[in-house]
């Protein structure tokens, strides 16, 4: 485990950072300000004790699921199982809902018992909100992060049920399946979200003499992907394999938005685009994706 936890407000006075090891959060509240100290206080407590949890669990949580739903003790590592378990029927392991679980344990202990208007948790991009009635959350889109610019904007509103985003792709700082630069999706909880972006990103994928892949454990002894190949390098692809690997995560997306998974899904290669729109008759309240 790395060092201890370092819990501090930003030098803007409104939000909170709270790093420890690889979490790094930013998490900013809206209310009146006894309420989002209070708020604050409470993220603070919660996040002391998250690494040293999931470290303790962390065997278990880097297994394939299997038949047997796994029961882990801690809430992180629960979350984490509840949002991967829909996808059982293929290769995943908990860790694919980490970021995303992380940010949704943080953001409860947050809004426990406090009046807040709004409030995020943003874990590295997979985002955890609480939206008051009335309200929305806008989030700006990254197509290419080695290229960061907005790409695009998503909207949560209150009266729809997404209160999770993420986004993966071969880009980002998990190893993909895929050849995604990014897909963005929006969920029910933000671990939900991180677990159907990760697989939706690996569902972007061709094989072509232009993509470049590597057994995971030899890029990352510890990788949960063990001897699976994961993309290292995209070189430009032609117009046809593009659409083709995006229709390919596209018909992904789609399937899960059947199951009741997600909400809508943004994917992005090499300048091209794809968006599911959302489930529910005037989605724009729930969950706007605009280019």
């Amino acid at each position: 485990m790395s060092g201890t936890a370092r819990i501090a407000m930003l030098g803007d006075g409104r939000r909170l950072h709270l790093q420890h090891g690889p979490i790094d959060i930013v998490a900013e509240a809206f209310g009146e300000t006894a309420e989002v100290g209070a708020a604050y206080r409470q993220a603070g407590a919660c996040f002391a004790a998250i690494l040293g949890e999931l470290v303790a669990e962390l065997a278990l949580l880097r297994r394939p699921l299997g038949p047997a739903r796994p029961a882990p003790r801690g809430p992180v590592a629960q979350r984490m199982v509840g949002a991967c378990w829909p996808h059982r029927a293929r290769f995943v392991t908990p860790m694919a809902a980490v970021a995303g679980a992380v940010a949704d344990e943080v953001l409860a202990a947050m809004t426990a018992g406090r009046q807040l208007s709004r409030a995020y948790a943003n874990n590295g991009g997979d985002i955890a909100v609480h939206l008051g009635p009335g309200t929305a959350l806008a989030a700006g889109v990254v197509n290419d992060p080695d290229r960061p610019g907005l790409d695009g904007r998503i909207t949560l509103g209150a009266d729809g049920p997404a209160r999770g985003l993420a986004t993966s792709g071969w880009r980002g700082r998990s190893l993909s399946l895929g050849i995604a630069d990014a897909v963005t999706v929006l969920a029910r909880t933000a671990a939900a979200a991180d677990a159907a972006a990760t697989l939706i990103a690996n569902a972007v994928t061709l094989d072509h003499p232009a993509v470049e892949r590597a057994p995971a454990a030899s890029l990352r002894e510890d990788s949960d992907l063990g001897t699976q190949s994961v993309t290292v390098a995209v070189g430009p692809l032609p117009a046809h394999a593009i659409a083709a690997a995006l229709d390919a995560g596209l018909a992904e997306a789609r399937a899960m938005q059947r199951a009741g998974l997600v909400e809508t899904a943004r994917l992005a290669l090499q300048g091209e685009t794809r968006a599911l729109a959302p489930a529910e008759a005037g989605g724009a309240a729930c969950a706007a994706v605009a280019a």
